[in-house]
């Protein structure tokens, strides 16, 4: 990234600011001046964190870039960064994996949103409580002004997430975000939107690895002059929620390493993340399979005897049983290591085929004469102390799975992931400089990282 410095103003700090607010801007040559300014006095007029302001300009056709760069001379603690492609969510990511501020914000030009929620939208963040903060305007304790047609658009797309993404998170489209610049260098690459879904990719991704994510009720004024087209917008966001729902399926994210590169792994060794979840899906497999256990074994019993229709029901279930657990209880997707997980989980059914035939054999030898409703009462009751060494069993089995997996990130490049190797990438087109938008950064910057400097 090509990088010009302006001429240095003496009231600008040195070192770098604990917050950065990108402006994510296309077009805006007549609202940008006047938006800046009033952000810029706000920033100055008591905010208690050093913060700059940076200008991203994604393929303007009008004189916003002149406007921005005059406003980088003029104000101190304003950059402008320009990209040669158009694309929302391509500028943040931009700005944001090359600030050097300690957390990292976006909010729209038209400063639609209130900058009084500013503060506590950043406090948890800078605090390290939470990873990410959004804006809501659908809280209750929000105050919105807008017409009913983007009031019943956002919160049937906020229900759409729900519903085929399981977001727990309630306004994925405010401009208002935020994020611990560390935490999003791990997310983004992941991120491969470029324009209006970048909101809702980076919230399911940040979601799925467990990161904190804090909701701050916003007062907001509608824009009746907003460019969006809410029409292309809508196919956009439906083909990304498809896109983003198969990769959760088939497991192409690679949630494991993100995980652990955010830290969000176990607090107690041993008490893995998601263990009641997990027994939760496990008891229910296990019921549906018992079940189903009991069905064979009256059907194979007149034909094959007490231990040939156990052999046949507990190996027919076994492979069933093993193949829910992968995807139902552990979240493992798709055909890799399919096959061997298969082969591991017979391990674990020949130690249930061992206690169940010791059982039925025992109870033949003891009480020869026993009805079959006996033989099936012991076997079911070997079946549940089997359950604990299964589930044990099962869990080593799929302890790496879905670690070591190739993943597109958002330059074209591939990265493998690997719970003992670093990730490596690799580049898919011939040239990958021309893949990524040209920039160009005007203004104020920095090249190290203090600690943060908090204005007294």
């Amino acid at each position: 990234m090509t990088q010009i410095e302006a001429e240095p103003q003496t009231t600008q700090s040195t070192r770098a600011p604990v917050l950065d607010v990108v402006i994510p801007v296309y077009n805006e040559e007549t609202d940008l001046g006047v938006c800046v300014r009033r952000l810029h006095a706000y920033l100055r007029a008591g905010f208690p964190f050093t913060a700059r302001i940076t200008i991203a300009d994604n393929a303007s056709t009008d004189a916003t870039l002149a406007v921005a760069q005059l406003l980088a001379t003029e104000l101190d603690g304003v950059r402008v960064l320009h990209l040669d492609a158009k694309g929302r969510g391509r500028a943040l990511r931009t700005a944001w994996t090359g600030s050097d501020a300690a957390v990292v914000a976006y909010m729209d030009v038209d400063l639609s949103t209130d900058l009084d929620a500013l503060l506590p939208l950043v406090a948890p963040l800078v605090s390290g409580h939470s990873d990410l903060a959004i804006g809501t305007r659908l809280d209750a304790a929000a105050r919105v002004v807008r017409g009913p047609k983007r009031e019943i658009i956002s919160r049937c797309y906020n229900l759409l997430l729900k519903t085929t993404l399981r977001a727990h998170f309630s306004d994925a489209q405010c401009g208002f975000k935020a994020v611990r610049t560390e935490v999003a260098r791990e997310l983004l690459p992941l991120v491969r939107d470029g324009e209006w879904f970048f909101d809702t990719e980076l919230l399911v991704l940040a979601e799925r690895a467990g990161l904190r994510i804090h909701e701050v009720p916003v007062d907001w004024i509608d824009d009746p002059d907003s460019r969006v087209d809410i029409i292309d917008t809508a196919r956009k966001d439906l083909r990304g929620i498809w896109r983003l729902t198969r990769a959760l399926a088939t497991g192409a994210l690679p949630l494991d390493d993100l995980r652990a590169a955010v830290g969000r792994e176990p607090l107690v060794a041993g008490v893995p993340l998601g263990m009641v979840g997990q027994l939760v899906r496990f008891a229910i497999v296990g019921v549906s399979s018992t079940l189903a256990y009991i069905v064979l074994y009256l059907l194979l019993q007149p034909l094959f005897g007490g231990q040939g229709a156990n052999l046949v029901a507990l190996l027919v279930t076994a492979v069933g049983n093993t193949a829910a657990n992968r995807t139902f209880t552990f979240g493992v997707r798709g055909r890799r290591d399919a096959v061997s997980h298969q082969f591991q989980g017979l391990a674990i059914f020949g130690f249930g085929l061992a206690i169940t035939s010791g059982s039925l054999f025992a109870l033949h030898r003891w009480a020869p004469e026993a009805p079959v409703a006996v033989e099936l009462g012991v076997l079911v009751t070997a079946n549940l102390v089997a359950t604990l060494a299964r589930f044990v069993g099962l869990r080593w089995v799929f302890r790496h799975a879905g670690s070591d997996r190739a993943v597109s990130t958002a330059d074209g490049s591939v990265c493998r992931h690997s719970a003992t190797e670093p990730a490596a990438c690799v580049t898919t087109t011939g040239n990958p400089a021309a893949d990524r938008p040209a920039t160009t950064t005007i203004g104020v910057d920095s090249t190290h990282r203090p600690d943060l400097e908090v204005r007294r």
